[in-house]
Order: structure tokens, then sequence, then C-alpha cells
């Protein structure tokens, strides 16, 4: 990644994806641009002076020139926000996508030291060594190895996030997100369905959804709706518990397991881990940071209609000794 000099005129600078290039090097004759999305993510817009001495040529003189990043096609490191048009003129607040750190959905903040992220235990021993039922972890901490049992998934509100209007009014169906792309390396892991209700036996297992595609980076997007059956995006009531404290749109509800990879191997923790740095702690048990070793990933979920994106940090453990 880079920066253009823009110190003399607006750039615009467009590459194709890693599809988009894909597609063309086919050389069929079909390839057509039918999709696009624009990005600012390196403009900050309070650089915009309205009081300049120099008048209102120069109110915004500041952005214009400010050095644009260069275009790059890889999915998991491109635009976090897009650029979006709305009819409407009078919508004074934009819907976000927040991690929702209560009960069963948070992060893995008792240990010590704190960590905003989950952590998945990819294996029956790492399991084992971490709880004596197979179910019953600390906070943050998610079974892996079979994410039908225990109770630690991830939890995250879209909606408007101000103080302004209350949580007891519907939110504006224009900026209700009922779709989302879920994006994980498909190396370390991939999605189950949360669990509500009671857990389903060992015979049964849990339920795990297939990516809508894999790039060549191992990135697979999932799809979800809240049309789906899986029960993973749900609308939320006015009034509801939320990481929104503002008019709620819909929550998206997941769990992590991890891949074969990961369960029988150590390979990929010796080209992309790190030996552990602290103990994990759950309930009276420990895992001495000797004992075993990580791999730090992000899991990225985005609004179909909004484009609004939020990162997830998701650490892959596994006990070596």
């Amino acid at each position: 990644m880079g920066f253009l000099d823009n110190s003399g005129d607006i750039i615009l600078d467009a590459v194709l994806t890693d599809l988009g290039r894909k597609r063309l090097s086919e050389g069929n004759g079909k390839f057509r641009v039918a999709k696009f999305a624009f990005g600012d993510d390196e403009i900050d817009y309070g650089l915009y002076e309205k009081n300049n001495p120099s008048g209102s040529a120069y109110y915004d003189i500041a952005i214009l020139q400010t050095p644009v990043f260069e275009a790059f096609t890889n999915n998991m490191s491109s635009m976090k926000s897009r650029l979006l048009s709305y009819t409407e003129n009078d919508l004074l607040y934009l819907p976000v996508i927040k991690h929702y750190n209560e009960g069963d959905s948070k992060f893995a903040s008792s240990q010590s030291p704190s960590l905003a992220s989950y952590i998945v235990l990819v294996d029956e021993t790492t399991v084992n060594a971490l709880t004596t039922d197979n179910n019953s972890l600390d906070d943050g901490i998610m079974n892996g190895f079979r994410p039908d049992l225990g109770s630690q998934f991830l939890r995250c509100d879209q909606g408007l996030d101000t103080t302004e209007l209350s949580n007891e009014d519907f939110i504006n169906p224009v900026l209700l997100e009922t779709q989302y792309f879920v994006q994980l390396d498909n190396r370390l892991g991939f999605f189950t369905a949360p669990l509500t209700g009671r857990k389903r036996t060992a015979a049964e297992g849990g339920s795990s959804f297939q990516p809508t595609s894999i790039d060549d980076d191992d990135v697979a997007t999932y799809i979800f709706t809240d049309t789906d059956e899986a029960n993973v995006v749900t609308r939320l009531a006015p009034g509801d518990a939320s990481a929104i404290a503002g008019p709620r749109g819909t929550r998206i509800s997941l769990k992590v397991a991890s891949s074969l990879e990961l369960k029988t191997s150590t390979y990929l923790f010796g080209q992309l881990g790190s030996p552990g740095t602290a103990d994990i702690v759950s309930g009276t048990k420990t895992l001495a940071a000797a004992d075993y070793q990580f791999i730090d990933s992000v899991l990225r979920i985005s609004g179909v209609s909004t484009g609004y994106t939020l990162d997830i940090p998701i650490r892959f453990v596994k006990k070596t000794t």
C-alpha cells in the first residue's frame, strides 16, 4: 500500500479486484465492469476550514491536497467504509455496526493482559486443557473443535449509535441492513450457527456454512440475510439490549470453528503463528504461555447495503506441549 501525491490535482486511482483481473484474463470478450465502489478512508474532513483568510476557494484546499491511498486489490485490506448516495436529504445520522461486548459474546477481556479479541481453541487437546466438561469456558473463549458445545459466540449490532434519537424508535427502512458479507481466512476457520435453546448432542454436531467464494488469498466470503433459516441475522426490537444507543436495526450472531488444518497439524502455526506470551485462564484451569502457539487474524463483517465494515480480532490457539 502507498500514497499518491495529490498536491496539485484531484486524483482518482482505480484498479480491478483480484476477481476482476481473473475474469479479464479469461479473454472471452465477456468481461464488463458491472460493479464498483468508491472510498475515502484516508481523508480527514475535519480539515475543512470555513474561516480561511484567503477566501472560500481555500476552505477545502487542505482536503483536496491530502495524499490519497494508492488503489490495491487485496479485499481484506481495501476500503473500510464505502461512499454511498442517498436520495433522502433529511438523514442526520448514518448506521454503524458495533460489537456487542456483553454476556456470551464478550471478548476475552478477563485474561491478563486483557484481550479485545476472541480466543478460538482449535483442537480437543487444547479444549481439554482449559475445561473439565468440554463446554464450560470463560468469556471470549470459543470451542473451535466442537462449536456446538459451549455458549460463547460473536454478536454484532447494526443501527444508529446516537443518544439524540430514542432506542424505542424504529430505524428508517432505508438505513436497515438486512444482508451481510462476512470474511475469514479459509485456512484458519469457518463459521457455524449460534445455538439458541438446548445444546445439540454430540451426534448432531454443529450447523456449518459454505462460503460463497474463496479468493486467491484464501479469504472466504459468506453471505447471510435476515431471511435465512440459520437465524444468523435477526431483527432487533426497539428497546432491546444492544451495543447501539439509538434506533436498532439487525443483529448478526456467529460461532467460529477451527479448520481441519489447524486441528490436525502445527504447520500453519509454524508459518504464521507465535509462541504464547501469557497464560490463558478458564475457571480453575490454566494453559501456560510456554505450552501453546497462536495465530492472530481478523474476521470482517460488512453491510451489503451501507458498506459499513467492522473488523473483529480472532486468536487461534493450539496446545503444543
